[in-house]
This record gives C-alpha cells, sequence and structure tokens, in this order.
C-alpha cells in the first residue's frame, strides 16, 4: 500500500537554531573527510603506514577501520550522495592493505577477541543498512556469519551440540588457540598503559604486585598461566558476534541466521540464570562454566576480572539481547542486561572523588558544574578473588541504549535511578569527543522528558566545534605516518554523528563495541532513491514513548519543495498507527505578516511501515505519530524506490 501523504502548511519565516545547525553540521562533516583523506591515505584509499606487520601481534586490525567507521552512518542520516562510495572505498582498501599484511584471510580477521573485533564490524553493517543490494557486501554477509554456523570447514569456530564458540580469539582461521602466538611475547604487554587494569590473576605464585611483571621470568610466567585459561573455550565477550549473524539476517531474511541468534542468546541467558542472574565469563570446551578457572564464573578474557569488567560485559549483554529481541520480539531476552545493570547498581556506594581515580581502570572526569568535594555514587566494575573492586561512575549508555530498543518504563526507571543517585544536573553539556562518539545521553534525556529545551542547538554547536577541533589536528599533523601508533588515524576522524543520531532518530548513538543502531524513526528520500534526510529537511525528535514519537522537520530552502519519507524503525519492525499534525486553519490576524496562520489539528490513519511528507518551501511540520512496536519483521529492505 502507498505511504499516506502529509503536506505541511505551516510557514517558516524564521528557521528555528537547531534547524540550521543540522544543516550546517551535516553539511560540513560531509566535506571534512576530504582533508582527512588528502593527509592519511595514498592514491587507492590504503592507510599510509608501514608495509609490515609486527611479528607475532593479534592487536590492531580494529584502528585500521575505526578511522572511518561512521562515514556511513553519516550517509545513512542524510550526508552527501558522495558519502556512501568513498566508505565503501575505505572498506575495500583497508581491507586488501590489511590483506597484504597477512592479518586478514577471506576479508576477515584471522583471530582476535570479539571486543575488538565488534569495533569495527559496526563499519560494515552502516554499509550493508545503507546500501543492501550490493553484490560483494551481500556475499560477505554470508560469508563472514558463516563462520560462526559450520559453513566454513577452514573455520570450526562454533560447537552446536554446546551451544559454544569454542576459543576466545576466533574468526577466519577459526579458533586461534592462546592468548599469544609466543607466551614469550608476554612480556611486551606490562606497560604503565596497562597499569590501571592491574593483574589478570592473583594466584600465580610469586607475583603480588603489577610491578612484579618488570621481571622477564614472572611475565613469562604469567603468560603461560594467561594461555592456559584465556587460550580456549568460551568468553561472555563472544555474544557480540551475535551482530554479525543478525545482519546476515536483515540482508537476506534466511531463517538460518535468526535460529542461531536466539539459540546462542538463550545459551548464555540459561548459564547466567543457573548464576543467580549474573551473567558468568567463561564456559569450557566441554560446555561447563569455569572448567579452567577451577570452577569460578569469572576469571574469563574479557570478563569479570580483567582488564575492564562490566564495561565490556554490560555492552555484550545490552547488543546480544537486543539482536535477540529485534529477530524475535520477545522482550524476555532484555532481561539479561536488565540483571547485569540492576545487580551492580544494587552494589553501589558513595565516595569522594579522589578517592575514585587512584582506583578506576577507566579515565574519570567530574560532570560540569559538579562539587569536587561531595562524595559520587559509584558501582564496582570488576570481581575476583577478592570479591567486587574497581568502583567508579555507572555507565548511562547500557541503560540508555535498553530503554531505546524496549521503550519500556521499566527501562525509563532505570534510567531516572541513576539520575536520582547521582544527584547532578543532567542538563549540563560538556564538550569532549570520546572514541565511542558518545557521553551526552544524560542532557539528551532530560531533552526528551521536556526539561532541556535549548540542548539541540547546543550539542550541535559543540559538535561542529569538535570537528574544528579535528580538523585542525589535520592540519597541524607532521607525523612520520609510516612510524605512527595504529590509533592515530581514529584520534582525527573528523566525523561525529552523536548529536545528529539523538536528534534526527531519537535514540543514543549505537554501543560502540557492535551494537546495530536502533532508532524509532529513520528517514529516506523519494526522489533520490536513497536513505536519510533530504537536502535542506531537518528533523528533530522530541519525544519518544512507548506507543509515540513526536517529530518536527523544517524545509530550510525558500526556493524548492522537499520530500521525505518517514520510516517507523531503523529496520522496518515497527508499524505506525496515526500521523496528528497541524495544519493551516485560517488567516493571520492583521500585521502579524510573519508568523503563522492559526492552525487545527488533523490526523490520519497510517497503519503501515512509512508516512510520506511535502514540505513546500520555508515550511514546518510537527507531527505526533502513534506506533506499534515490534509488529513486523526487521529487514534492511529499503522502503524507497527512485521515481
Amino acid at each position: 500500500m502507498p505511504a499516506p501523504t502529509i503536506t505541511a502548511t505551516t510557514p517558516c519565516r524564521v528557521p528555528p537554531g537547531w534547524a540550521l545547525w543540522e544543516r550546517a553540521l551535516l553539511d560540513a562533516l560531509a566535506r571534512s573527510v576530504h582533508p582527512f583523506l588528502q593527509r592519511y591515505t595514498r592514491d587507492d584509499g590504503a592507510l599510509i603506514w608501514r608495509d609490515r606487520w609486527p611479528n607475532g601481534v593479534r592487536d590492531g586490525v580494529d584502528d585500521f577501520y575505526e578511522s572511518s567507521y561512521n562515514w556511513p552512518l553519516l550517509y545513512l542520516l542524510g550526508g552527501a550522495d558522495e558519502l556512501l562510495p568513498l566508505a565503501q572505498r575505505q572498506w575495500e582498501a583497508i581491507t586488501r592493505q590489511l590483506s597484504g599484511l597477512g592479518v586478514l584471510h577471506k576479508e576477515y580477521e584471522r583471530g582476535y577477541d570479539q571486543f575488538h573485533q565488534s569495533e569495527h564490524y559496526t563499519y560494515f553493517y552502516f554499509l550493508c543498512r545503507a546500501d543492501p543490494a550490493h553484490p560483494a557486501n551481500a556475499a560477505r554477509a554470508r560469508r563472514f556469519a558463516g563462520l560462526y554456523l559450520g559453513e566454513d570447514p577452514e573455520a570450526p569456530n562454533y560447537d552446536p551440540a554446546r551451544r559454544i564458540i569454542r576459543a576466545p580469539h576466533n574468526g577466519s582461521d577459526g579458533p586461534r588457540w592462546g592468548f599469544l602466538d609466543d607466551p614469550a611475547d608476554i612480556a611486551g604487554m606490562w606497560t604503565e598503559a596497562m597499569r590501571p587494569y592491574g593483574l589478570p590473576f592473583h594466584d600465580v605464585p610469586g607475583i603480588a604486585r603489577y610491578d612484579d611483571l618488570l621481571d622477564p621470568a614472572m611475565a613469562r610466567l604469567m603468560g603461560e598461566v594467561m594461555q592456559e585459561r584465556h587460550g580456549r573455550g568460551d568468553v561472555a565477550a563472544n555474544l557480540l558476534v551475535t551482530s554479525l549473524v543478525t545482519n546476515a539476517f536483515l540482508m537476506t531474511g534466511e531463517p538460518k541466521y535468526r535460529a542461531w541468534v536466539l539459540d546462542y542468546v538463550q545459551a548464555w541467558a540459561e548459564r547466567a540464570a543457573a548464576n543467580g542472574g549474573l551473567l558468568p565469563d567463561n564456559v569450557g570446551l566441554s560446555g561447563a562454566v569455569g572448567e579452567y578457572l577451577g570452577g569460578r564464573w569469572y576469571g574469563g578474557l574479557y570478563g569479570w576480572s580483567w582488564p575492564h569488567g562490566f564495561y565490556n560485559l554490560g555492552m555484550a549483554a545490552v547488543v546480544a539481547a537486543s539482536n535477540a529481541y529485534l529477530l524475535s520480539g520477545d522482550q524476555r531476552f532484555l532481561d539479561l542486561p536488565r540483571a547485569q545493570s540492576d545487580r551492580i547498581m544494587a552494589l553501589g556506594v558513595y565516595r569522594r572523588p579522589d578517592e575514585i581515580s587512584p582506583q578506576a581502570s577507566l579515565s574519570y572526569r567530574l560532570p560540569p558544574g559538579a562539587d569536587p568535594a561531595r562524595p559520587r555514587f559509584v558501582v564496582p566494575f570488576r570481581h575476583d578473588d577478592r570479591g567486587w573492586f574497581d568502583f567508579q561512575p555507572m555507565m548511562a549508555n547500557p541503560l540508555v541504549a535498553l530503554w531505546a530498543v524496549s521503550a519500556a518504563p521499566e527501562d525509563w526507571a532505570r534510567v531516572e535511578e541513576l539520575r536520582r543517585v547521582e544527584g547532578d544536573d543532567w542538563r549540563a553539556v560538556d564538550q569532549f569527543r570520546t572514541k565511542e562518539d558518545s557521553g551526552h545521553e544524560r542532557p539528551w534525556l532530560r531533552f526528551l522528558a521536556g526539561d532541556n529545551p535549548g540542548y539541540p542547538e547546543l550539542i550541535l554547536r559543540q559538535s561542529y566545534g569538535v570537528l574544528c577541533e579535528r580538523l585542525d589536528m589535520i592540519r597541524r599533523d607532521v607525523e612520520d605516518l609510516t612510524q605512527v601508533n595504529i590509533h592515530h588515524w581514529q584520534e582525527r576522524n573528523p566525523v561525529t554523528t552523536e548529536a545528529l543520531v539523538q536528534l534526527t532518530l531519537g535514540a543514543p548513538q549505537h554501543i560502540y563495541n557492535g551494537g546495530l543502531l536502533h532508532a524509532s524513526v529513520c528517514y529516506a528520500d523519494p526522489h533520490a532513491g536513497r536513505p536519510g534526510l533530504p537536502r535542506d529537511v531537518a528533523a528533530l525528535v522530541a519525544g519518544v514513548e512507548p506507543e509515540r514519537v513526536g517529530l518536527e522537520l523544517v524545509n530550510l530552502s525558500p526556493f524548492e519543495a522537499r520530500e521525505v519519507l518517514v520510516q517507523a524503525g531503523m529496520f522496518g519492525e515497527h508499524r505506525f498507527t496515526t500521523a496528528t499534525y497541524g495544519a493551516a486553519g485560517g488567516e493571520r490576524p492583521e500585521r502579524e505578516q510573519y508568523g503563522p496562520p492559526p492552525a487545527e489539528s488533523r490526523e490520519v490513519a497510517v497503519h503501515g511501515p512509512a508516512l510520506r511528507v511535502v514540505l513546500p518551501p520555508a515550511t514546518t511540520l510537527r507531527l505526533d505519530l502513534g506506533l506499534r512496536r515490534h509488529a513486523a519483521p526487521p529487514t534492511y529492505a529499503p522502503i524507497t524506490r527512485s521515481k
């Protein structure tokens, strides 16, 4: 059925500041990729770097892709047409480069932990969502997922009988046994940068303090223990593989991918239930929890004990449960991340700021305007034989991501409980850019709650400032690029999307470690036949509730009409029920030449996946969209076709 059409009739003579800044940011970000490419890439798109990969090193593949991972996301939001071919070109070029360096096989990482792998495969998911008909990416989506479905005899990663991925390091070569290729290489790990994470184990004879690892013999001994305990069996961080397989389902619709995701997530949910609700972080090859750790439910690689604890497991649980919920519509999967966050929050205490930083494994900064003497609410991120430790402020993003997927009042209540115990003014906005391109969830949520009306313009202005800082870093960069650290390019990627995702989609930035981007609405340009907002159009989601979304659209062009398709759900998984909007219903009062005429409320039935909006020159439209969530199978298939 054709999408119902609504035509805006409210003039927009003086555009709101947020709309002007939104389009300015979209356009500036699209232009910013060119100085980056000119400085950091060769003619074929490969990153300028050395021509040999360090022997024995498994780390680093993700850092190459992370330099441009969000370029296709910017295109999906409404960035310039050229962004998609440029993003695809960079993916192909980096893949060729890394294949030549020997760290990729069949275009996929040979074998490393999924905490790192998942950081860059979001790049691939955005490419697939932006152009699901791309034949090479469609083949890759099948091939990559097949590495975990037993479809590649060279990569026996998965044991379907025990429902486990067979090693913490896995990939196109199958299980990559051990923590390192050579245990002797462990000595090079113990640097000052690793000191905040401490010892992975505290029961190794002769090793009681981190500095004991400065002795090469002790470092080798720890390496041998890590080879044994971290070198085989499944770990909870492997839950991030579910995004790779979910991506294949969204590309193809084939039931086998859905079945694998639901079965694998259910297996971990059952292990958590047997552990009192807490997710165990390790499973042996026999299927037993704690098989190589003396029966302990903790101690696995990227698990509760080392190096990041809840930072890893909270995100892995949200990502996997969100994927299972998307594919099944069964909210019971969301109980897995709920249980992790609830347990950690229940262990929270109050400590002075000067008591937090020396003990926290992650960098800590006070929120703007906070009293440096007031005790802060902190939770334990890690657990080992000594009990819970590593107390630091609770992360907001797993709670916010969970609410964004479910829209359930109980998940909003979890967010509000965090606000209560923190006791801060969540309306304050600090200018910064994290690696995850997130961190402004708190003031954004207060905007959605109607308590922070200036947030949209402020966050857009600050995002523009971050862009200018990154471009300045590029201009001033005089490093020898053949010798730089592998993080060099990602730290100068000028594209930032957090503000645009929040404001246009009404969603938080995706979970950086492998999360798909879940949103209540998204857009397409029916004339251009592409996803994203059409040229000159700005969008602001001002309210998100279980059964409704409040949306404002503005056409900034005083010359041309624009059309936009508003889609229910990033994957077409929702359905609009009704659309209520204001329509001009009378003459303007005398002398009020530039004000809008009186409006009357109208409602149209939609009962479908999309709504077509016509925006004449210099007009605006406010919509109250009724929404039925998870009412249809999710898919990347576009709702728009070229005319």
